[in-house]
């Protein structure tokens, strides 16, 4: 019996009942015949042949049961004419066909593009045999592909077996979103930061981000007006919110500062709308006079955030009680939120910094909004690992760097040792360290760190 396994799809259309798709799924199949269709821990682990579709979208095969060979050459243009348009243009006749060699030619070419569809495997070379060394190779890779099956599966157990408290900090456009995980209990979602984190970073947003609507113009603004119609529609948002700032639910102080931002964006508008144009002295002087208030939306949004999530946090460590010493916490950052990462930072105030990198994580991923359950699958694989580590190399800590990456520092070394010099390289730091997962020495680097530098050295 012919086995094959279709593993790792991004995404998997199921087109059943439930009109699912599933992601991180595959198919199953014995003698042709599709057995299994499902996640991939659902699957078997082995085949005969394994396929990895890693960033692949699967989905059922369509067959046209109804084609006319004469139809070859007008096929697709039904998506274009409906059926009553094309009868209106082409209606039935009862007269002679003028040219009676159409027909055949018509025919004619519909064979020969039949034949290049159809029957385009008939007339491809002939595969060539496989070379033994090729074999061979593709046996050995083919350990590799068949060990990920094995290693989401046991993921999957992983995670059914975990037997801790975890907290969830992940990035969201409310100022963030904490889920309470415990043992055989359903999750615990915290509730959101109050709406005026939201007012201030949409504000703060609004007046930063008008510069993205004009930027890519500035070197042909009065020759390129792609940013007129943009700029229009933009300005009608804004000037209805400046509208109703007053039905705002914050404090008299925070309404003014809102409207007097959503003002000067307005005016800046209306200055680049009446000239047709804009210099790029004029942009940054609109920048510069909104600079003061952004800093201070900025304090009054994270004043909001962090006093939330510290609410949140001493209520639930009272709720988990012994429990929190055996806690474990994760946050996700992308680059531009890594450095001060404010979730991770708050989280290290409650769980200690002995904590970090141990039972306190950061993951990176690649979008701000990160899902629960790709974290969990991030996080399984750190659990999973640091099992191995173990196992292999007696220290749970090791599989948190990159393996390959020791042998490669040696590499390295060789490599740039051939031209007489001396490779550049981190200093080693011990498996089990509790830095902190972003820059923290200031000797590495020369110039502001703060908006207070930025002020004191004159630039703001």
């Amino acid at each position: 019996m012919a086995t094959l396994l279709a593993r790792n799809a991004e995404i998997l259309v199921t087109m059943d009942g439930q009109r699912r798709e599933l992601k991180g799924a595959g198919v199953y199949v014995e003698d042709g015949f599709i057995k299994q269709v499902g996640r991939n821990e659902e699957l078997p682990l082995t085949a005969d042949t394994v396929l990895d579709l890693s960033g692949q979208i699967v989905f059922p095969g369509f067959v046209n049961a109804h084609h006319n060979l004469n139809q070859t050459l007008t096929r697709n243009l039904a998506a274009r004419f409906p059926v009553q348009t094309t009868y209106a243009r082409n209606p039935p006749s009862d007269k002679p066909m003028r040219n009676p060699c159409v027909l055949p030619i018509v025919t004619a070419l519909c064979l020969a593009c039949a034949s290049s569809f159809c029957f385009a495997d008939a007339i491809a070379p002939p595969k060539q045999p496989a070379t033994p060394q090729q074999t061979a190779l593709d046996d050995i890779k083919q350990l590799n592909t068949s060990m990920f099956g094995i290693y989401d599966k046991g993921l999957a157990i992983h995670e059914k077996n975990f037997n801790h408290p975890l907290i969830m900090a992940l990035f969201s456009g409310k100022g963030g979103r904490f889920i309470l995980y415990r043992p055989g209990q359903s999750p615990l979602e915290a509730p959101s930061v109050p709406p005026v984190y939201e007012i201030m970073k949409s504000t703060g947003h609004c007046a930063m981000g008008t510069y993205a609507l004009v930027s890519p113009y500035l070197d042909d603004a009065k020759t390129n007006q792609g940013w007129v119609t943009d700029m229009k529609d933009y300005r009608g948002h804004v000037q209805t919110a400046k509208d109703n700032v007053d039905n705002l639910d914050i404090k008299p102080e925070e309404k003014a500062l809102v409207a007097d931002v959503l003002g000067k964006v307005l005016a800046f508008m209306d200055t680049c709308l009446k000239n047709g144009t804009f210099t790029s002295a004029e942009v940054q002087a609109y920048a510069r006079d909104a600079e003061p208030d952004c800093e201070k939306l900025v304090a009054i949004a994270s004043a909001a955030q962090v006093g939330h999530w510290f609410e949140v946090l001493t209520e639930w460590k009272k709720l988990l009680g012994d429990e929190w010493g055996q806690t474990y916490a994760l946050s996700n950052s992308i680059y531009v939120t890594r450095q001060n990462n404010i979730l991770f930072s708050i989280l290290v105030q409650f769980i200690g910094p002995e904590a970090i990198n141990n039972r306190l994580i950061l993951l990176e991923t690649t979008d701000f909004q990160a899902k629960p359950e790709d974290m969990w699958g991030s996080f399984m694989r750190i659990v999973s690992d640091r099992a191995i580590g173990e196992y292999f190399f007696n220290n749970d800590r090791l599989m948190d760097y990159e393996l390959l990456g020791f042998g490669g520092r040696d590499a390295i070394e060789s490599e740039v040792a051939k031209v007489g010099k001396k490779a550049i390289l981190p200093p080693l730091v011990p498996f089990n360290s509790t830095e902190w997962p972003w820059k923290t020495d200031p000797s590495k680097g020369t110039g502001p760190k703060s908006f207070d530098d930025l002020h004191k050295a004159g630039l703001l």
